[in-house]
């Protein structure tokens, strides 16, 4: 079967520029996401082909790692994707998975994060609507995370 796309964006009162430099500065994750994020490791120089392993907090999130490649690093456009190397997926056994995120600004101090998940299961079935909103659901909620972060520290990442 071929790979299935499950895609949806979330306004965020922050500006693009902010937004983007916590998207590459993946060491501040465990401050920014505290609680939810333990720690991060990364292996390479930030851009494609860079591993980041990011360690989620037990009582977040079953202790659960979160390995991925970067695929493309654009700062230009504004423009991450990645692989998922592995995860702990609550919604089946996914052969593949990879995301791109694109932050697009919306005006001085606000953005648009649109996101984009390529999955297919390890049994060909399609994920339902409900386990699709969970995906989707679960990456929006470290973008919520991080945008209450800047929104509560409004000289960092300026």
């Amino acid at each position: 079967m071929a790979p299935a796309f499950v895609s949806d964006e979330r306004a965020v009162a922050v500006s693009v520029e902010r937004l983007w430099k916590v998207c590459l500065d993946v060491h501040s994750l465990p401050k920014v996401c505290a609680g939810f994020i333990d720690a991060v490791e990364v292996e390479g120089n930030g851009g494609p082909g860079t591993i980041h392993i990011m360690k989620l907090n037990p009582a977040a999130d079953a202790g659960s790692v979160y390995k991925t490649k970067i695929v493309v690093c654009d700062s230009a456009t504004h423009v991450l994707k990645a692989e998922v190397l592995e995860v702990k997926s609550r919604v089946g056994n996914l052969k593949s998975h990879s995301t791109e995120t694109k932050l697009e600004a919306t005006g001085d101090a606000t953005c648009v994060a649109k996101l984009t998940v390529e999955y297919e299961l390890e049994d060909g079935a399609s994920l339902s609507p409900e386990q699709e909103k969970m995906i989707v659901d679960g990456y929006f909620s470290m973008l919520q995370m991080i945008e209450a972060y800047l929104v509560a520290h409004p000289a960092e990442y300026a």
